[in-house]
């Protein structure tokens, strides 16, 4: 890898996720897409055709790729860490899509295996660099709220029957690692964690109520926070007709709310509540998976990329991942044992 050439990527999974990769990469001055890997043949010659780049249906073959300097991995949620293991190995950064894994075990070899090779690791998260997010977390680093008192995480959304009699993986525990709050919750959640800090322990519960499928379509939990601070989740695929997410943030000077990304309530003493400025940079994915566009997937690139030539951790780091993860698990657990879980 030199410094005065744009890093070459690859991508590993060609499903609808990776379109939104590509365009991202290409968007960004100092990327370029090198080169995609696919399960199949067949896929591998469709992904070629549409990305017009090279593709490989074999990732020995495509990790062996010289120009490949990071890998995308766009596979399913359960199957993050196999090629991840594959391209820390081969000496290739490794950018993946949420969640980091399905399970911490396997959350936890994946971030070991890229220390151990010396990689650069990141997770898209891409909906904490919205705008309105941005101004909530400067609002609270810089102590305008004052102590947090609560925050609320609500992903009420929908998806019809055909979201999951379309796949294979999706809904499932192997595949998908749940439903609901691991697939679509989590990018709330990890907002939620990031301005609330550490959860200490969580009371969950989990229903699949309306979708045929293996994981949960709706789901709730009470959440406390290691500061002392507390919290709610409400989530599903089951919510018709789907509404935008929100995150609600409560101090002891004041209130800031976001919907689908935007603020709709700044509340703080002695400041005006003028929220015009504010854009839905984005998208909401309340109703439709793919209703949201590339530019915020462009940004963690153009992050990633200097991330690694800086040699500083990106925007969103493994460990970062393993957060929402572990607070999703737990709730899980909580449910299935009816009990308070703490967690570690």
């Amino acid at each position: 890898m030199t410094q005065n050439r744009p890093l070459g990527f690859g991508i590993i999974g060609t499903g609808a996720i990776a379109g939104m990769h590509a365009e991202a990469i290409n968007a960004c001055e100092d990327s370029n897409l090198i080169a995609v890997c696919s399960s199949s043949p067949e896929r591998a010659q469709k992904a070629a055709a549409k990305f017009n780049v090279p593709a490989d249906a074999d990732r020995k073959a495509f990790l062996s790729r010289k120009e490949v300097d990071v890998v995308c991995i766009c596979t399913h949620s359960g199957n993050h860490l196999e090629p991840a293991l594959e391209a820390a190995r081969a000496g290739k950064h490794v950018l993946l899509e949420k969640p980091i894994e399905v399970n911490l075990e396997r959350a936890d070899a994946l971030i070991k295996a890229c220390k151990d090779a010396g990689v650069t690791l990141g997770v898209i998260f891409q909906n904490r660099l919205k705008p309105g997010y941005l101004k909530l977390k400067e609002a609270v680093q810089s102590g305008k709220l004052g102590k947090l008192l609560m925050g609320t995480a609500a992903i009420n959304w929908y998806r019809e029957p055909s979201y999951y009699s379309s796949s294979s993986w999706k809904g499932t525990k192997e595949g998908d690692g749940g439903a609901a709050l691991i697939n679509q919750g989590v990018h709330t959640i990890d907002l939620l964690l990031d301005i609330m800090g550490d959860a200490d322990a969580v009371f969950g519960q989990v229903r699949t109520m309306v979708h045929a499928i293996e994981g949960e379509d709706t789901g709730t939990a009470i959440v406390n926070f290691k500061s002392g601070a507390l919290g709610t989740i409400t989530g599903g695929t089951s919510l018709y007709p789907g509404n935008p997410e929100r995150l609600e943030i409560y101090g002891e000077k004041g209130t800031i709310i976001l919907e689908g990304g935007k603020i709709v309530v700044y509340a703080i003493k002695g400041e005006s509540s003028d929220n015009a400025s504010q854009t839905d940079m984005g998208g909401s994915g309340a109703s439709d998976p793919m209703a949201i566009d590339y530019k915020l997937h462009q940004g963690q690139i153009k992050d990633m990329v200097e991330a690694i030539r800086k040699d500083r951790p990106p925007m969103v780091t493994g460990e970062d991942a393993r957060r929402s993860l572990e607070l999703i698990l737990g709730i899980y657990r909580s449910s299935a044992e009816n009990k308070l879980v703490k967690l570690k």
